[in-house]
């Protein structure tokens, strides 16, 4: 089980990235994915998008539970989906609210030394907007690799860009690719 109190990550090493698989998982999701979490986006530290070309959608404290009490840190991956409404009124393009493949970080992001764990979401589509305060649901299905710690940006850089093929690879699987279609997720009127 994950906590906020962990030992220091290792280090991405250059012989680790080189050996990176192309696929990650079982052939369909094991125990104990899927999991569902759920939350309003919050603003983040705002270096996701800026620092690493990755924008990330950060979910509450409190919406991390289901996934912190049953796993490790690290890279996971699964769908998600942004709700096109806020207060009530439509404000995204239906496209935006769509069901996505994602990548997603627990942890405590070592290269940045934060102190408590968090859960960043990349949703791999190109918003037209920011979607801070709109409801956010994702189902998480499996497990890309542990949290590391990372002697450069670049090398960072690199294990992100990594890990986001990794995951739709591994979402190409049938048994995955039906949970882009899970009732978790609100389907009314959008198209797959």
């Amino acid at each position: 089980m994950a906590s906020d109190e962990s030992a220091a990550a290792p280090i991405s090493t250059e012989s680790f990235r080189a050996n990176r698989p192309d696929i990650v998982g079982p052939e369909s999701p094991q125990k104990p994915f899927p999991i569902h979490l759920s939350g309003a986006v919050q603003h983040g530290f705002g270096r996701g998008g800026k620092d690493l070309g990755c924008p990330t959608a950060n979910l509450p404290d409190e919406s991390m539970t289901p996934m912190s009490s049953v796993t490790e840190a690290g890279v996971y991956y699964g769908y998600a989906q942004v709700s096109r409404e806020k207060n009530g009124q439509a404000i995204l393009p239906e496209e935006d609210g769509r069901v996505h493949p994602m990548v997603m970080s627990l942890g405590t992001n070592p290269f940045y030394k934060n102190k408590n764990m968090s859960a960043e979401i990349h949703i791999m589509h190109d918003f037209k907007a920011d979607f801070y305060g709109h409801p956010m649901k994702a189902i998480v299905l499996g497990y890309i690799r542990p949290q590391l710690d990372y002697t450069s940006r670049e090398a960072l850089i690199e294990d992100i860009e990594t890990d986001k093929r990794v995951a739709l690879r591994s979402l190409a699987r049938p048994a995955y690719a039906t949970y882009r279609a899970d009732r978790f997720f609100d389907l009314n009127n959008i198209a797959l």
